[in-house]
């Protein structure tokens, strides 16, 4: 199987999981809720309600920029996707099966992915020494990455150590 073969099998399988929460959490499956979770799927990342938008008017000309959000509240409720604010921008959204942090560079814009038990240390401290309870994969950390801390610290080279 070619490559792009193996990510449509895997982007398949992300769908079909998506689509049983929804109906494990109680919602409807109706066509502009799976244009949207395809349409995040495709984006292999994170996506603003706008690009999502973008990316299915060609299939689905119907939908409106209103359904989209509409949709995308509907599927956070349910529990299959989570918007998070990437610093002063607009919200991003992916699906919910993929709970990580998000470490953006303030430089360059670079969003890194981080496995959420980086943070579960501090979910737990905040949870026993304050009695709060995180969803900390609700916002992001802002901060530089590698290469423009190295720019900034005057280092010339970009390569990792």
């Amino acid at each position: 199987m070619s490559a792009a073969g193996t990510g449509q099998v895997a982007a398949n399988g992300i769908l079909e999981r998506t689509v049983e929460a929804i109906r494990t959490h109680g919602g409807r499956v109706t066509p502009s809720r799976l244009a949207v979770i395809a349409a995040i799927v495709d984006s292999e990342g994170h996506v603003s309600a706008e690009e999502i938008f973008e990316r299915i008017q060609a299939s689905s000309p119907d939908i409106h920029l209103s359904t989209v959000y509409r949709t995308l509240e509907a599927l956070e409720k349910l529990g299959v996707v989570e918007h998070v604010h990437l610093g002063h921008g607009r919200a991003i959204y992916h699906l919910e099966e993929n709970l990580h942090q998000h470490l953006v560079c303030e430089s360059c814009g670079t969003i890194i992915e981080a496995p959420h038990d980086l943070t579960e240390r501090l979910e737990m401290e905040l949870e026993a020494r304050l009695g709060f309870f995180t969803r900390a994969h609700h916002f992001s950390i802002i901060g530089l990455c590698r290469e423009c801390h190295r720019r900034e610290q005057g280092g010339g080279s970009t390569s990792p150590d």
